[in-house]
Order: structure tokens, then C-alpha cells, then sequence
């Protein structure tokens, strides 16, 4: 199955239908309980991303984020002192995130742009940033190089670029075969992206090995300096789906140092540093 055929605007209108962790609070959307439970929940399960962001570094410095969905590390980014420019292809995340900058008084440190990262140069000014910063998004865009080919335009000297894609040999592929796909390997990209979001169906959704998460990078004039690969979700969907933290029985029978290396070895994040060659 290719995604280069499928049209940005099926991207947009998935995404516009359901935003990512737009669902990670039960409060009314945009009070500031419910920010602060969405933030809450997704550092909860995903604690690995205040490491690899490193919010406190970039005080004083350009942040672009690329795909910044409705908010959560755009919010940290700004309060830990950044001045940060954020894209996103679904309006409906923006006005979400917009919302959130209000709330917690950073309107002023964010500015936002709508759009596909593919023609980031025609709607973003071309300036220099200090850090170009994308989580869990350019594996969702039908042409993944061409954001690549984008960001060179917006490197400072001396600029850190931190990404993350999805690992294609991750547990989460195992499990998405064996559950949807009954071993169907060789439909393995469709039953992927159908379901490696919480809502299914998703349009476009890229898996990479490390070495071609490497040479995406590398091809477009960046260094990787450090791959680590995180995060295995170990909750029984149906019981967070009612903010209920029950694991799956062979992960509550798993010792813990167990379970990190097998997150260190197969999880579905591919958390990736690299800098301008």
C-alpha cells in the first residue's frame, strides 16, 4: 500500500474530526481543568517526552514545532521561556491550542500557523530557529522528504532538530498483526494505518527501522546524534478509555526492568536528535 497518492485535505479532515489527546479529559473543552488534565494524562502514559523535548533548555530561544496538535508541549515549550512558532494542518487543533494559550496568559511567546509542514516555506516566514521540534507527526504526511526538504530552510547555525517517528519494529506492530492482521504481513502498511491512532482510519501513517529513520535525516543534510526508541502502551484500552489504569495482565506480571528493555528495544517511538551537518 502507497500513501503518496493520498490527498492532504483526507489528512486534515481526519485530524479535524478527532484531534490527537483531545479526548484525554472528561472537562469541558478549553477550561483550564481540562488543559491540565490533558497534560496530566498524556506525560502520565508518555513520560519519556519532557526528556527528549527538554522544554527547560530553550528558554530564550526560536522553537518551531511542526504539528503541534492542540497544544500540550507548545504550552511547555512557551512557559519554560521559548518563543515559539507552531504549525498545524487541522484548524480544529489550532483553535484548541489557540484556546490553551489564552488560558495560561502565553498568547504573547506563541504565534500559530495553519497549514501542511510539505509547503512550510509558504506559510511560515523563513527565519532561523534554535530548535525545530516535531513529535508523532511527519510520518502522518502523504510526503515525509518534502517536510525534511522544508526545515533545512529554517535551521540557525548551530540548530537542534528533534523528531519522532514510529518504529516499524516495535511491539505495537506486532500486536496490530497478530490482533487486525491474523499474521497478514504483507498487508502490514494498510493495517497500520488504519489503526495506529485512537481513532481508526487514518490516512497515512509511515513506520521506519532505525537506519531509515537515520537516512530520512541524513539525506536532507542533518546529523543524528541519538535514536532512542520508548513508549509501550501497557493499559487495557476499554478500562482508559474510562481514565482507569488497569495493565494488561502480562504486563502486570512483567517486572518492571523487564518492561523497560523491552521499550528500549521495541517501542513505537522513535525519539530522534539531530543537528545541522
Amino acid at each position: 500500500m502507497s500513501f503518496e497518492a493520498v490527498k492532504i485535505e483526507q489528512v486534515q479532515d481526519y485530524w479535524n474530526e478527532r484531534p490527537c489527546n483531545i479526548r484525554h479529559s472528561s472537562c469541558p473543552v478549553g477550561s483550564r481543568q481540562y488543559f491540565d488534565e490533558v497534560e496530566a494524562r498524556k506525560y502520565f502514559v508518555e513520560p519519556h517526552i519532557p526528556n527528549f523535548a527538554q522544554f527547560e533548555r530553550w528558554q530564550g530561544k526560536r522553537v518551531l514545532e511542526i504539528g503541534c496538535g492542540i497544544g500540550t508541549d507548545t504550552i511547555n515549550f512557551a512557559r519554560h521561556g521559548a518563543r515559539v512558532t507552531a504549525v498545524d494542518l487541522s484548524d480544529r487543533s489550532l483553535e484548541i491550542a489557540r484556546q490553551r494559550a489564552g488560558v495560561f496568559g502565553l498568547q504573547d511567546r506563541i504565534q500559530f500557523y495553519q497549514g501542511s509542514a510539505e509547503n512550510l516555506s509558504a506559510i511560515v516566514p523563513v527565519e532561523p530557529y534554535d530548535l525545530i521540534y516535531s513529535f508523532g507527526v511527519i510520518h502522518h504526511t502523504p510526503h515525509p522528504e518534502l517536510v525534511l526538504e522544508q526545515i533545512r530552510n529554517y535551521l540557525a547555525p548551530g540548530a537542534t532538530v528533534k523528531i519522532m517517528v514510529y518504529n516499524r519494529r516495535s511491539w505495537k506492530v506486532f500486536w496490530i498483526l497478530l490482533t487486525y492482521g491474523k499474521g497478514q504481513f504483507w498487508r502490514l502498511n494498510e493495517l497500520v494505518a488504519q489503526h495506529s491512532e485512537a481513532q481508526t482510519g487514518c490516512p497515512v501513517t509511515y513506520v521506519y527501522t532505525r537506519a531509515e529513520a537515520r537516512r530520512l535525516l541524513e539525506d536532507h543534510g542533518l546529523r543524528v546524534e541519538e535514536i532512542s526508541v520508548e513508549h509501550i502502551f501497557p493499559y487495557r484500552v476499554s478500562d482508559y478509555k474510562k481514565y482507569e489504569y488497569v495493565k494488561e495482565w502480562y504486563f502486570r506480571i512483567m517486572p518492571r526492568p523487564l518492561f523497560r528493555w523491552l521499550e528500549h528495544h521495541f517501542g513505537w517511538h522513535l525519539c530522534i536528535t539531530a543537528v545541522k551537518r
